[in-house]
């Protein structure tokens, strides 16, 4: 995962902030059901010009039931019962003619002891119980689909590993990928398609995201949960279209833009004039918006994103 913490220009039209907020997203329809195996999904919404627009489409079951589900609460307690777990195990492998071994659960995490007549056994098997230690918190951290970050503001926490997700989901969800493009024309350019999605994922209720560096996970619905509960927060909504657009572009380069609370989505396309964009590793990404209620068209954000952006508080995930 590609991970930035400042951008080299953003680039914005303060006279469009205001364009679309005005208009607020309306689900007028939404049902779910599950027979002859499969997930149908039936939606209608009112756009931003009030046309009424309808989505449906089906998704077989075992495929959906083998993806990502929703992620176990990250804490603390329970990263440090798995990592105590794992440092118990490999101290019952040590002889204890040759070390004592003692392995404690604290405040401040999983602390190891060793005590023994030889100085560089003492040394050898703390390093080697330390890596075993790392290597569980790795091997917890892949198992529940989580990832290690660092904040705007220098903070070392865990997220869902957002990148992870959309790779899992991108075939998952070809079928709702295809739907959306048989609404648009053919000859219509790219910028169809998203406003279509765009519209679409906005109305999707909402739901609050929790502060990532204190209740990392809570509340993320992964696309399969979030289509089921027809519920999502920015997280949410921001993993469900990047992988929607994956399946529709698999070539063009997206990435998701994590401000403090709230997530958006850029993607590599050469922005038409008045569209808000970002560039990072030498691409020019137009930024939308998933989120709702607002019905931002495609290449506008938020005022409160654009001031985030604007006093570079915000980090990037290459997805």
């Amino acid at each position: 995962m590609n991970m930035l913490k400042k951008v080299y220009r953003y680039s914005i039209t303060p006279a469009l902030l205001w364009t679309s907020l005005q208009v607020s997203a309306q689900q007028l329809d939404f049902s779910h059901t599950q027979n002859n195996g499969q997930h149908h999904y039936s939606y209608q919404w009112r756009d931003a010009q009030q046309q009424t627009q309808s989505l449906n489409f089906s998704i077989e079951a075992d495929v959906l039931a083998n993806a990502p589900g929703e992620p176990i609460r990250y804490s603390q307690a329970r990263v440090q019962r798995y990592v105590y777990v794992a440092l118990t195990k490999a101290a019952q492998q040590v002889d204890p003619k040759q070390a004592k071994v003692s392995i404690e659960q604290q405040e401040r995490g999983v602390q190891i002891a060793v005590r023994s007549t030889s100085r560089d056994l003492n040394q050898k098997l703390t390093r080697e119980l330390k890596a075993t230690r790392e290597a569980a918190f790795a091997e917890f951290l892949d198992k529940h689909y989580y990832t290690r970050y660092t904040t705007v503001f220098d903070e070392k926490a865990v997220k869902p590993d957002h990148a992870r997700y959309v790779d899992a989901y991108t075939r998952v969800l070809v079928p709702l990928s295809q739907a959306i493009y048989e609404k648009v024309q053919q000859q219509s350019d790219a910028r169809r398609y998203l406003n279509l999605l765009l519209g679409w994922v906005q109305t999707i209720p909402y739901d609050t995201l929790e502060d990532r560096t204190q209740h990392s996970g809570a509340g993320f619905n992964p696309p399969a949960r979030l289509l089921n509960l027809n519920l999502g927060d920015c997280d949410s909504k921001s993993v469900l279209s990047a992988a929607i657009i994956r399946a529709f572009l698999p070539e063009t380069p997206l990435v998701m833009v994590l401000l403090p609370n709230h997530a958006l989505l850029g993607i590599a396309l050469k922005p038409d004039e008045g569209e808000q964009s970002i560039e990072y590793d030498g691409e020019t990404y137009v930024l939308f918006e998933p989120t709702g209620p607002a019905l931002l068209p495609f290449g506008e954000v938020a005022s409160k994103s654009y001031q985030d952006i604007a006093n570079g508080h915000y980090t990037l995930e290459a997805l």
